[in-house]
């Protein structure tokens, strides 16, 4: 028996024993059951040698296994738990489920199992936020306000019309992580510890036990690549980056300078010495969790960077804790901001009155001079810069009085439009209606647009759905297998 050095134990084993036992254990077991079936239906192993070992695994307690302390005697958590399934049925018939296997493709297993969880899991939070996002927007589908580029006023478009900008971005994240779960769900099993086995094992068997879509192809890439890994971190952190930008709109939106948002009571906190306070720090928490997570990536895809291509444990034990930390960070701050958006209230009538401050809506001045006089746009441009330009030299002056000047001054003779007509095409409200282009912040169109992206949501949960019931189909599946044995 190898005598582990302390430092070794200390650093290493015993906290790998730990996380095993936490993550890796339910997926363990799982393994063994499949691939004792499958070495039963080849023939590779009698079925006298079979029961008993099934009736081994049977014996053992998960919760007991979690109460144990790490024995430098049994090194990892496989080797723990093949101890006990010796206790149970001896050394040669436990001997025996480990034919035409390795630590190596249990392990990549183990990951990938663990792995399709979490994305699932960051999927379902994601849907949930899309939901808060849809609901909001269809309540605000007529609330104007001023939308910012380069930090600074920008344009009218409505609240509805910024949420379905954030709800698109995370439908395509569905896209992405869906993408990711298929590339993540096909099984390592059978790969052994690089280059497979001469003994007649049939990978397509466990793969489906285990619930995956099917086998790995190559052997040597079913323990080498950690591109599955990767891609699902990436969708991971694509969306993270996405609603981070996000959260930093929602915490600007909540200061008393802009006062667009204000969140239920439960999502803020007051100050231990200013008693006027009214802290979005759920926003702030949000964005810190976030941020975390975003980091735990980027750490990720570090981490293996310039490693071999080939088993290296760069990849393997002391890294993924690392991955389901990311997950679950990532789903918490998601979690977090759609609750919190579920008590969100705007001031419609606040943010419609300072919706036009600053020219806002100059640009409908020009669309209009262009469409209705013919002139080309850079010409209705530079007329209506000259109107600013003399309104704010003289800011009492009648509005249609500068415009004719203006444009006698651009084109050498004057338009006319009464005071009326320039108050409306230069009302918020106005700029928002006439845009009705696809995506535009219509109400109508953000009503067309809300409608396709409930149906891509229901689409996309309908898939999740569907995913998790393959899962568990398949682990009852396994659970008659076994039962059979």
């Amino acid at each position: 028996m190898t005598v582990f050095a302390p430092e070794y134990i200390r650093c290493v084993l015993e906290q790998n024993f730990e996380d095993a036992k936490a993550f890796f254990l339910a997926p363990l077991m799982s393994i063994h059951y499949a691939h004792l079936a499958m070495l039963v239906e080849r023939g590779i192993v009698a079925p006298t040698d079979a029961h008993a070992i099934r009736l081994a695994l049977d014996s053992i307690s998960l919760d007991d296994v979690r109460q144990a302390a790490f024995d430098p005697r049994y090194e990892d958590l496989f080797y723990y738990v093949e101890r006990r399934i010796a206790a149970q049925c001896g050394e040669s018939t436990a001997g025996r489920l480990h034919t035409a296997r390795s630590r190596n493709d249990i392990d990549m297993t183990m990951y990938r199992m663990c792995q399709r969880e979490c994305v699932l899991g960051l999927m379902a939070a994601s849907f949930a936020l899309r939901r808060s996002l849809l609901d909001l927007a269809a309540r605000h589908r007529e609330t104007i306000f001023a939308a910012h580029t380069h930090t600074q006023r920008a344009q009218p478009t409505t609240i509805a019309h910024y949420l379905l900008a954030v709800e698109e971005q995370l439908g395509r994240d569905a896209a992405r992580l869906m993408a990711a779960y298929r590339g993540t769900n096909r099984c390592p099993l059978g790969a052994c510890a690089i280059t497979g086995t001469g003994f007649p094992i049939d990978r397509e068997l466990t793969a489906r036990l285990l619930g995956f879509d099917q086998p790995t192809v190559n052997t040597y890439g079913s323990i080498a690549t950690v591109d599955y890994m990767l891609e699902s971190v990436s969708a991971a952190a694509v969306l993270l980056a996405g609603h981070g930008r996000f959260v930093q709109d929602l915490l600007l939106w909540s200061t008393a300078e802009f006062h667009y948002l204000r969140l239920g009571d439960g999502f803020v906190q007051s100050s231990s010495i200013m008693p006027q306070k009214r802290n979005p720090v759920a926003l702030e928490h949000a964005r810190a969790i976030g941020s975390k997570a975003l980091g735990q990536a980027q750490a990720i895809i570090g981490a293996v960077h310039n490693t071999p291509f080939g088993d290296i444990v760069d990849t393997e034990d002391d890294l993924q804790p690392l991955i389901f930390a990311m997950f679950r960070d990532a789903v918490r701050t998601i979690t977090l901001v759609a609750a919190a958006l579920g008590t969100a209230e705007f001031d419609a009538a606040a943010l419609e009155a300072r919706a036009g401050d600053g020219w806002t809506t100059l640009t409908e001045l020009a669309d209009t001079l262009a469409r209705d006089r013919g002139l080309p746009f850079g010409t209705a441009h530079s007329i209506a810069r000259h109107l600013v330009a003399a309104r704010s030299n003289n800011p009492t002056r009648p509005m249609a009085e500068m415009l004719a000047e203006a444009s006698a001054a651009v084109l050498g003779e004057p338009i006319r439009i009464s005071e009326e007509r320039l108050a409306e095409i230069l009302s918020p409200r106005h700029f928002v209606a006439v845009r009705r282009t696809l995506g535009g912040p219509a109400p109508e169109e953000t009503a067309r647009a809300a409608e396709v992206a409930v149906a891509q949501l229901t689409t996309n949960e309908a898939w999740w759905r569907a995913a998790g019931a393959a899962l568990e189909e398949a682990a009852q599946t396994l659970r008659t297998r076994s039962a059979e044995i």
